[in-house]
Formats: C-alpha cells, structure tokens, sequence
C-alpha cells in the first residue's frame, strides 16, 4: 500500500461509462439522426453531443478525455446507421 494511501491523501478517480457503449443511447441517436434532414438534423446533432460533453465535464471527466468520448460515440452512431440501412436493405 503507498504512503498516500495510508495517510488517507489518495487522489480519486472516477470511471466514467463509455457513451460509445451505450446502446439504446447509440441507436436512439442514430434512428433520430436517419429521420431529420439538413438543419434539424445539424441542430439535433450539436445538441446531443454538447449535452453529453457537459453531461461529462459536469462530473468531472477530464476535457480531453470528454472530446475522446464525444469521437467514439460519434463513430459508434455511424456505424449504427450503416447497420439501420442494411436492415432495411435486407427487408426491402
């Protein structure tokens, strides 16, 4: 056990959830996002990921570690839609 541990002056740390994980949040951001177009679509998609990226930093996630979060569920909702429209390919 470290000295800090001892004498109780351990720096905590938190263990945040990856967003990209977050399935139902993924493919509701990805079904929502397939149905608007153009500036609802643009708006709806700042709004989501500034809210999450507050959503962090209000908890104390690390600015730089917030962006890297913002990125891979952002990637994850991609890949999502791409799954959406092959289901729909696959059915029509």
């Amino acid at each position: 056990m470290s000295s800090q541990a001892m004498n109780g002056t351990t720096n905590p740390t938190i263990a945040f959830f990856p967003l990209a994980n977050r399935r139902d949040l993924v493919r509701r951001s990805a079904i929502e996002l397939d149905r608007l177009n153009g500036y609802a679509a643009t708006e709806f998609w700042k709004t989501t990921c500034r809210g999450l990226g507050n959503e962090l930093l209000a908890l104390g996630c690390p600015e730089d570690e917030m962006r890297a979060e913002i990125m891979d569920f952002q990637a994850a909702v991609q890949i999502e839609l791409m799954w959406l429209h092959r289901e729909e390919a696959a059915q029509g």
